[in-house]
């Protein structure tokens, strides 16, 4: 396997960090968010010449962390932000029809409607997947991406959902919408095509201070300074972005998930959605995900003392989710059935829209672009879902500072591994592979040719196979064990899969990094 323009990895890490030390670019972006990646990528597709450093892993904050959702909005129909739902719907389409096909999947949601709640109420809940359903429309996606709704008897719930007390139930409703076969992958996704035009992806560089034109920053491996120089900078730091904006607040939102296995709750083919009670328009939501799990969230907690890269699960938000979601099963879930947790944290600007009436649950999603004089360029706030807008509108403020006319191009850019459906089901490969890798499948499954510790699965009850440990080390930037066990593979969700497979995934990173393998680009 010849590597391409889009790998990123110690070699391109090493000639990048040589560049910008010695050449000033178009553009410097602090934060390797999906926000700081779709920053890069809007402007490096523009013309622009481009420097991104994040100071660990990239996807190592709020963005490897979510509800793995492409989400039109209906809870922004619920609370009437209509403009945040139309924005999500349009951005959908985008990811779903064109930019990534190969990581998005439609998945079905259950609300299901209590015997015990007024029957208004499931009324209400029908009509909103309708309208949600004429925002798809009015979109471009078409229904043989996302399914129509539908009115489900408790039998058909039962078939979806089959963890849920249906005979508590008179009825369901089903919609649609995208989930992500995994957030970490869509943020490499971005920042791999980025790379793959030009840009320079430098990551475990930590910025110290920040101006209008430059950037200051330490090579946390070794300590060594480094000043970057930019026509210009933008903050897109998340929940750190106020460090470096004085006139920001950001207030961090803890999102907590629980994770069980799969035939805990019956093996789902459906999402469902449980009410929190006294909360008008919020949600905890049950998503099945591929490798036999289920995750449970989420919470929505201020929390200004967390670690933005690892926040700690506090056990209220582990009760507070198991007494909203056992109100809705037949076998109510205990805390031995928890497998996992992980938490995020949403970075909320309250100088663009006020604290809300319900905590930071209340607090719109709406983005903010801050372009003071003098100052770097901040974007902060959103969802994963917006970001592309995100970035467009970040680098207009960009190329308005610049004189330049370039207009952006990523609605209809795809990301390295996209192809249309019909593509990707014919590729020779296994469908799993597909899943998470897109047309690249192809080299992952070459790579398991090489060696039999490449083709064997890490630990007998999975799937995932040395060749994907080493696709991650040659190809998307993964330097350490903690890399590949916590945002490569996501075995770390489970602690006890993590361990399991520990051991084989250090004795492949430790091959790779000799050049065991004969692959270029490792070093």
């Amino acid at each position: 396997m010849t590597p391409n323009s889009s790998w990123i990895n110690e070699t391109t890490r090493q000639s990048s960090l040589a560049y910008v030390a010695e050449n000033m670019v178009d553009v410097a972006v602090v934060g390797g968010g999906i926000t700081g990646a779709g920053v890069a990528l809007d402007a490096v597709s523009r013309g622009l010449s481009v420097a991104l450093i994040e100071s660990g892993d990239l996807a190592s904050g709020t963005s490897g962390y979510s509800s793995k959702l492409v989400h039109g909005g209906l809870r922004y129909l619920a609370k009437m932000e209509f403009p945040v739902a139309w924005e999500s719907a349009r951005e959908r389409r985008w990811l779903m029809a064109t930019i990534a096909p190969h990581l998005i999947r439609p998945l079905g949601f259950v609300i299901p409607d209590a015997r015990s709640a007024p029957v208004w109420e499931g009324l209400v809940a029908g009509f909103g997947t309708v309208i949600y359903d004429v925002l798809r429309r009015l979109s471009g996606l078409g229904s043989k991406v996302l399914p129509r709704p539908q009115l489900l008897s408790s039998q058909a719930v039962a078939a979806l959902a089959p963890g849920l007390d249906v005979a508590m139930l008179r009825r369901g409703y089903l919609y649609w919408d995208g989930q992500v076969v995994d957030d970490a992958r869509l943020v490499l996704g971005v920042a791999r095509t980025a790379a793959g035009l030009g840009a320079h992806i430098l990551r475990d560089v930590q910025a110290t201070a920040m101006t209008a034109e430059t950037v200051d920053a330490v090579d946390v491996r070794n300590g060594a300074p480094l000043r970057i120089r930019a026509r210009s900078v933008v903050n897109a730091t998340g929940v750190w972005a106020a460090d470096f904006d004085p006139g920001l607040t950001v207030t961090p939102s803890r999102g907590t998930h629980l994770v069980v296995r799969a035939e805990r709750l019956g093996r789902p083919h459906a999402a469902h959605t449980v009410a929190v009670p006294g909360h008008f328009g919020r949600y905890v939501f049950v998503l099945p995900e591929p490798g036999g799990r289920v995750y449970i969230g989420l919470t929505d907690e201020e929390d200004h003392s967390a670690d933005g890269h690892h926040p700690l699960v506090p056990p209220h938000d582990v009760d507070f989710l198991l007494d909203v979601v056992n109100a809705t099963l037949a076998v109510p879930l205990t805390h031995d059935d928890v497998v996992g947790t992980f938490a995020g944290l949403r970075p909320l600007a309250e100088a663009a829209h006020g604290d809300g009436f319900d905590g930071t649950s209340d607090i719109s999603r709406r983005h903010l672009v801050r372009n003071e004089p003098g100052m770097p360029i901040t974007i902060v706030g959103g969802k994963m879902t917006t970001y592309r807008r995100m970035a467009q509108d970040a680098v207009d403020a960009v190329v308005g500072r610049l004189g330049s006319s370039a207009q952006c191009r990523t609605k209809t850019l795809p990301l390295v591994g996209a192809a249309p459906a019909t593509v990707l089901r014919n590729l020779p490969v296994p469908a799993r592979l597909v899943a998470k890798y897109g047309t690249e499948a192809v080299e992952v499954h070459e790579l398991a040719l090489l060696e039999t510790i490449l083709a064997e699965p890490l630990f007998e009850g999975t799937d995932i196979t040395g060749a994907e440990i080493l696709f991650a080390v040659l190809a998307e930037g993964a330097a350490t064990v903690e890399d590949l066990l916590e945002r490569r593979t996501r075995l770390a969700f489970v602690p006890a899969d993590a361990d399991k497979a520990r051991e084989r995934v250090a004795q492949i990173l430790a091959l790779a990094a000799s050049g065991a393998f004969g692959r270029g680009g490792a070093q």
